[in-house]
């Protein structure tokens, strides 16, 4: 599918984005070996996020969609998963993959975890080499999937530092965690999202932190509750984006997850002139909400933090638009781990942006962003649902039309996008490839 989009008017609206990914997965995986029930609402209905449903449910988890966004899963405790009849397919999702790893290294079974193209491409090793620590056996193709993850190992607790900041790795070692022997520590070398680690308190486990040390001991049984999720940040940056490079907007985004570990993409887009407003604030259980308010915004290139880089490591797309979108010049540097996303996002941003006429510098770990007027033209997305997304909110400030193609992966993080940018006044055609 591509999209087609022609230069627009966006003003002022409010809207909704889906539940937040990261928070939906983990609630079915930690739902699903808990004791009781949990119920989820505002669950994202993606189709990463329903893969990892549909894994659940083949290990033997009661699970019901009373709604589109609303689930019950009837746990089975720590040990009580079933062995699955055929591979698991994780679909597009590197986030299930990893922390599913964790999940099942200790239980009773042998399991094997695939996907698509894309994620059998993605490396997995960063995830392997401290669970084998931890007594894991895993089998895998040079370090990416399939993986077969061969249970039955008697688990114990190790004391990890992470070389690479990563919230699935950690994520993966807490579930771990729970089934090893001993205390399992991570130290993380740059915060990440600690969605893991609230879900978790929420079911009556321990969980200590102590600046950038976690630590979790093993055999705690976590109990189901409810969870609701909040719309996911990462989505709303893209709506939020088109508010900001418009000429005259003033949007209203509901109901957004601002865990501090995830807002980088707010903090870096301030400091480019961006007037973002969190109005409303609250919680969804142990989650922090707000509403955001975004005007547009005349937006000033620099240096970006690369101290943020991992409160944002999702959002870099966005940055990279908001940067072609600003006066001067802007700088990212730290921002390697994007090359091993669902694309080399690095590099599908800088040929995106270069084929609607802005000039872009990489480099192994960066790039510097020259700002410009975006042309239009036809750009790739490469399969990777945050690239197609950026890419179209370019188009609607290009000169001329932009088709943007290869989008079908929007669906795994933000079903309905095309309807939300219409809502904000986007002129966007959904249609096949003019190459299929």
């Amino acid at each position: 599918m591509q999209y087609v989009v022609q230069p627009s008017t966006v003003a002022a609206a409010a809207v909704a984005v889906p539940g937040d990914k990261s928070i939906s997965h983990r609630a079915l995986m930690l739902g699903g070996i808990a004791r009781g029930r949990t119920r989820i609402s505002g669950f994202l209905a993606g189709a990463d996020c329903l893969a990892t449903l549909a894994a659940m449910q083949a290990m033997g988890v009661a699970v019901q969609r009373e709604r589109p966004t609303e689930v019950v899963v009837d746990g089975l405790g720590l040990q009580g998963l079933h062995a699955p009849s055929g591979p698991l397919d994780l679909g597009n999702s590197g986030t299930a993959m990893r922390l599913m790893t964790g999940l099942l290294c200790g239980q009773p079974f042998d399991s094997v975890l695939t996907g698509d193209a894309s994620l059998t491409a993605r490396p997995m090793q960063r995830v392997i080499t401290p669970l084998q620590a931890m007594g894991a056996a895993i089998d895998s193709h040079d370090g990416r999937p399939p993986l077969t993850v061969r249970g039955r190992r008697a688990l114990h607790g190790i004391d990890y530092a992470l070389p690479v900041a990563s919230a699935q790795v950690k994520s993966a070692l807490l579930l771990a965690g729970l089934q090893a022997a001993g205390v399992t520590r991570v130290v993380e070398p740059a915060v990440t999202r600690d969605h893991t680690e609230r879900m978790l308190r929420a079911m009556g486990v321990e969980v200590v932190t102590d600046g950038a040390r976690i630590e979790i001991a093993g055999g705690q049984q976590p109990a189901g509750c409810d969870v609701r999720v909040p719309a996911d940040l990462s989505s709303a940056a893209f709506p939020m984006l088109a508010a900001l490079i418009a000429a005259d907007a003033d949007l209203t985004i509901r109901d957004v997850g601002v865990n501090p570990t995830r807002t980088g993409v707010i903090e870096i887009l301030r400091a480019m002139g961006a007037d973002i407003r969190l109005e409303n604030p609250r919680r969804f259980g142990d989650e922090p909400v707000a509403d955001l308010r975004v005007r547009a915004s005349g937006l000033t290139g620099g240096a970006v933090d690369a101290g943020l880089v991992s409160l944002a490591i999702d959002e870099f797309p966005v940055l990279f638009v908001a940067a072609a979108a600003a006066s001067g010049s802007t700088e990212f540097t730290g921002i390697g781990e994007l090359r091993v996303k669902e694309s080399d996002r690095i590099a599908a941003m800088a040929a995106g942006l270069r084929a609607l006429g802005i000039d872009v510098e990489e480099s192994d770990d960066g790039a510097v962003v020259h700002g410009g007027r975006f042309r239009g033209g036809i750009v790739e997305s490469r399969g990777d649902h945050r690239i197609a997304m950026a890419l179209t909110v370019a188009a609607t400030v290009a000169a001329a039309q932009v088709t943007v193609r290869d989008v079908d992966a929007v669906d795994t993080s933000f079903p309905g996008f095309a309807d939300c940018l219409r809502s904000l006044g986007v002129d966007i055609r959904v249609g096949e490839d003019a190459a299929a």
